[in-house]
């Protein structure tokens, strides 16, 4: 039976904590709660400080203020080998001479278990990754999925409270890591260990997660579900960073009004600061109707004519970008699945239709 998180219980607990270098703050009075068997993901770009955070959950590192508490115990001077994680890294580091078996064993092997009873649990661990009668083969003989698996067995076979996972499909090609999404996803659905996965790839933090946390130069910016972040980001870091959005710089006049920098007039729903000034203006692509005719869009808040100036070809996830025909500011609108408009030609007229509250502004 696929296993459900449970959401009463906690398994990670961070309460301010912070590693401060010579010259700049790694990590900043971050705090943040993972429920028991969910799936969690810590989103950011290179440089934001979230491997820090996995290497001070992991013991790696001593964290300079705060506790960490897993399982309910304060990890405070807890050596890593007596911590009850485990974590896979981007680079596996799996034993190419030994064998799958002996690569999902080697922990229980260090434990002192007899051999009978490690190969019992290795074997059974490869079965329910989906690897069964691999036991006896080479590392070389294995695919690069099949390696990703060996590899969370052996972590798992050792019944961690924690799984860490450190950018592990970062080093997979680009339709492996897109299959390997899935499977991770499952697998931890099936198994029920909690996952704590590092990623600078939001498409892997949204598939994957029950929760995120988008960091951003050492604190996080918002933490909540994939379609918290999506829909109702808390910041224009989080709208920008998380899917693909069209950007403008805005002056609100306090009345609902935005005035993009190049002229162009936007209803816009209430916002957290209508106070008036620069702001940063988000449209999500998906979100904006478009149209050969102009009364299609005419129970649209905005109604732009515009020019189409180039289409760019994706299959499913198909854009278009177009001109304001008024004020010249450049959008990019997603294509309908249909293929519908898949015959738009640069220089044709096109009409756009923007609902007030699909255009969200951010005081930076």
């Amino acid at each position: 039976m696929p296993h459900t998180p449970q959401h009463d219980a906690i398994d990670l607990s961070v309460r301010g904590v912070s590693k401060h270098y010579t010259g700049f703050t790694a990590v900043d009075r971050l705090s943040l709660d993972v429920a028991k068997g969910s799936f969690f993901s810590i989103l950011g770009p290179s440089g934001c400080g979230k491997t820090t955070l996995l290497r001070m959950i992991a013991g790696f590192i001593a964290p300079d203020d705060g506790d960490i508490v897993i399982g309910g115990h304060s990890m405070h001077n807890v050596a890593p080998n007596r911590r009850p994680v485990n974590m896979v890294f981007q680079h596996l580091a799996l034993f190419p001479m030994m064998s799958v078996g002996d690569n999902v064993g080697y922990g229980l092997a260090r434990r002192g278990l007899g051999k009978a009873e490690i190969r019992r649990r290795s074997e059974a661990m490869l079965e329910r990754v989906g690897l069964p009668g691999t036991a006896g083969k080479r590392i070389d003989q294995l695919s690069g999925g099949q390696k990703q698996r060996v590899a969370i067995a052996r972590s798992l076979v050792l019944e961690p409270t924690l799984l860490l996972l450190d950018e592990p499909l970062g080093a997979l090609d680009l339709k492996l890591r897109e299959h390997m999404k899935l499977e991770l996803k499952q697998l931890q659905h099936e198994i029920g260990t909690t996952f704590v996965y590092i990623t600078h790839d939001q498409s892997e933090a949204l598939v994957m997660s029950d929760q995120v946390a988008v960091m951003n130069k050492g604190r996080f910016e918002q933490v909540g579900t994939p379609q918290e972040l999506y829909y109702q980001p808390a910041s224009a870091f989080v709208a920008g960073f998380v899917g693909n959005s069209n950007r403008l710089e805005v002056t609100l006049s306090g009345a609902g009004e935005g005035v993009a920098a190049s002229g162009l007039p936007l209803k816009l729903a209430a916002q957290q600061d209508d106070t008036g000034g620069s702001q940063a203006l988000f449209i999500r692509p998906e979100t904006i109707a478009l149209s050969r005719h102009e009364a299609d869009v005419a129970a649209f808040d905005n109604r732009l004519p515009c020019r189409v100036e180039t289409l760019y070809f994706d299959g499913a996830n198909s854009t278009v970008q177009v001109r304001d025909a008024r004020y010249g500011t450049p959008l990019h609108v997603a294509l309908p699945h249909t293929g519908q408009h898949a015959d738009l030609q640069p220089g044709e007229t096109v009409y756009l239709g923007i609902r007030a509250e699909h255009a969200k502004a951010f005081r930076e």
